[in-house]
């Protein structure tokens, strides 16, 4: 049997170093880079795994499932967001950025083997069912997630419309898991919303970054403006559990409110077309034959007084939208820290219609302060209600083999907790001295989503305070 093994495993090394030699060259073909030495020991280790795996394992595993899990294990080992795409999971990215789609609207990552959620999506069935950043889900149905990776998770929570399916959740600060039963729907998030404040103050929300928000950005602004006719006094820009999206969205949001040809963000990476650098030109947002909706807003867009709402959910596009208008002084950026989402995915497309993720650098506000792993600390911190505590947030540094920030050399960038935090043991001789039937009250409470923008919003309302503030000093 070992000699058997061992023709495999060299038949399968040959096969290997062929393909990595092809690889290797057309990759590095027309670059000054040199081509590296293939690990000739490293491919053998790999070929005896492969040759043992089809001669002795239990049952019979096709070439294509085993060369499928090897590139998915190579790319979820290196961060949490690089990934193999097969046909089905690219086509669904694809939709996903234009906005329809079917699930349950959750933004999720991968965190000892359970899924995290980053962000509900608002006004989606997760959201509805009062799912929050952080919590755990252990099971999907009767299927424990513990052993799934992160894309066969996904795949389980997707469907069709209309189909059901039971989450298993775990909160911390709640004494047991519970279940949440979510009907699967056909997804349209609304990217922006807006409503006239009292007293001449305006609304934004951006819940994501999609190929239409800079048009519906620019008919909101153009609407909120119309809408008072003494003129807008400020305005609060809320992208608060804003999950990110299309770079080219947070650019033109960007866009709106700064200076032409004004640095929006950055980035680094190992190669040449991995350093650019994004403006407010409209050739850095526009898409394809897009109009330049940025070019027929009011003039008082650019200098309104704007307070810029953020927290732990706030990801991506979101924190550099946030870091750019902190960066050049153009709003006050107040809530609590971001969730420091700072890396650039590039989507390369395979020969099968399937994809890979790869992170290929980093982005950077234009002072120079990589996102990475730290986010964006707001100018004011002003927690979600009035009692002071935090809630309990994950973030990128929580998240396992997430890319260091590299301003932070020396030392893991640690994710930033409000003094106000409390600590988990704290949580648990709380609950332990509370009545039952408190405690069961507080969970139930705890699990009722929450509506931006509402007149429960505390946040919301520390920030019209903070604009009338403004206006009070410039008189």
């Amino acid at each position: 049997m070992r000699s058997a093994l061992q023709k495999i495993g060299l038949l399968t090394a040959g096969l290997l170093v062929g393909i990595f030699v092809s690889l290797n060259f057309s990759a590095s073909a027309g670059k000054d880079a040199a081509v590296s030495t293939l690990p000739i020991e490293e491919l053998r280790s790999f070929a005896d795994v492969y040759g043992a795996i089809k001669q002795g394992y239990v049952e019979p595993v096709d070439d294509k499932t085993l060369i499928t899990h090897a590139i998915s294990g190579m790319l979820e080992n290196l961060d949490p967001h690089s990934a193999y795409l097969d046909a089905e999971a690219f086509k669904e990215m694809q939709v996903t950025t234009q906005g329809e789609f079917g699930g349950l609207g959750l933004e999720v990552g991968m965190e000892d083997g359970v899924v995290k959620v980053v962000s509900p999506i608002e006004d989606t069935p997760a959201y509805k069912a009062g799912l929050k950043s952080g919590d755990l889900i252990i099971k999907l149905d009767d299927t424990f997630v513990k052993g799934l990776t992160l894309n066969e998770a996904v795949k389980r929570m997707r469907g069709k419309p209309k189909t059901k399916i039971r989450l298993t959740i775990f909160r911390k600060g709640e004494t047991k898991p519970f279940e949440v039963t979510l009907m699967r729907e056909k997804i349209k998030v609304q990217s922006v919303k807006s409503k006239a404040l009292e007293n001449g103050y305006g609304y934004l929300r951006v819940t994501q970054f999609q190929e239409e928000t800079n048009a519906d950005l620019a008919k909101h602004l153009d609407k909120l403006f119309k809408q008072d006719k003494e003129g807008l006094k400020g305005l609060v820009l809320d992208l608060r559990n804003d999950p990110g999206g299309l770079l080219t969205g947070a650019i033109g949001v960007s866009a709106a409110f700064l200076p032409p040809n004004t640095l929006v963000t950055s980035t680094e990476g190992r190669t040449e077309d991995a350093k650019r650098r994004f403006t407010t030109d409209p050739a850095d947002y526009m898409r394809r034959s897009q109009d330049d909706y940025m070019k027929s807003l009011p003039a008082l867009v650019k200098t309104i007084p704007l307070v810029v709402l953020v927290n732990g959910g706030s990801a991506s596009a979101s924190e550099i939208v946030a870091g750019a208008l902190q960066d050049h002084k153009r709003a006050i950026i107040m809530g609590t820290q971001t969730f420091g989402k700072g890396s650039v995915q590039t989507v390369l497309p395979l020969s099968n219609n399937a994809a890979i993720k790869l992170t290929t650098a980093r982005y950077y506000t234009p002072s120079g302060r990589s996102i990475q792993a730290k986010g964006i600390t707001p100018d004011i911190v002003v927690e979600e209600s009035a009692n002071g505590k935090a809630g309990i947030s994950l973030r990128e540094a929580d998240l396992e083999r997430h890319l260091l920030n590299d301003n932070e050399k020396g030392s893991e960038a640690k994710s930033e907790k409000p003094e106000a935090s409390v600590s988990q043991e704290e949580k648990t001789t709380t609950q332990k001295n509370d009545k039952k039937k408190k405690a069961d009250e507080n969970e139930d409470e705890s699990r009722k989503p929450f509506e931006y923008g509402s007149k429960d919003d505390y946040q919301l309302s520390q920030a019209v305070n903070l604009l009338r503030a403004l206006q009070i000093l410039k008189r």
